[in-house]
């Protein structure tokens, strides 16, 4: 796949169609067999990972990229927090990915029912350090509620603005915008529908 001598054997669009197609496995249950025996760790220690993708996306049991999207070891470089908002320490993650690996394509991959979305439109006082996420996700659910949309499709749509809004806050990293306008980095927003198991990505 990727090499680190910054050149991309695989294009975003083969990229993308290869999580289309892994997920399309996934909800149809035709998965693909995949090498997890020692040979293939081996290979992975000896000569380094060459992910296709990263996937930052929700730290929800239900969402675990691998296999939704049907893929094996040193396929995906994965970044999940509660919300897949990004900090800092997440978004320097992304930028390791994409400078040093050359990984083509970043999906931010919000969720159906998400928690962290729901304990921001329900608003209070979290405990902890919760507050450090719905403070993140509280503009996309300001923007939604203005709109007069409330209830279950308010959290709906805030999970979608989240999504978008976690798309331009990468956009704003040097890192990632230089590689984007040289055409060597493409960002993508997707949703998984937890009944379903289908990913649909945004236009």
């Amino acid at each position: 796949m990727s090499h680190d001598d910054g050149s991309n054997p695989i294009s975003v669009d083969v990229a993308l169609n290869h999580l289309v197609e892994g997920n399309r496995r996934f909800v149809t249950g035709n998965l693909s067999s995949k090498d997890l025996g020692r040979d293939k760790r081996e290979d992975l220690r000896v000569n380094g990972q060459h992910p296709f993708a990263v996937i930052i996306t929700c730290s929800d049991s239900r969402v675990p990229p691998e296999l939704l999207f049907d893929q094996a070891l040193g396929d995906l470089f994965v970044i999940r927090v509660a919300g897949n908002v990004l900090d800092s320490v997440s978004l320097g993650s992304v930028e390791y990915a994409v400078d040093h690996l050359h990984t083509p394509l970043v999906v931010v991959m919000g969720h159906e029912n998400c928690g962290a979305v729901h304990a921001t439109v329900e608003g209070g006082e979290p405990p902890g350090s919760i507050g450090s996420i719905t403070n993140l996700i509280q503009p996309s659910v300001d923007k939604i509620r203005a709109m007069g949309i409330d209830g279950h499709e308010l959290c709906e749509k805030a999970a979608d603005e989240n999504v978008k809004a976690t798309l331009e806050n990468l956009t704003k990293s040097p890192v990632i915008k230089h590689l984007m306008d040289g055409s060597r980095l493409t960002l993508v927003g997707a949703k998984y529908h937890i009944g379903s198991g289908e990913v649909v990505f945004f236009d």
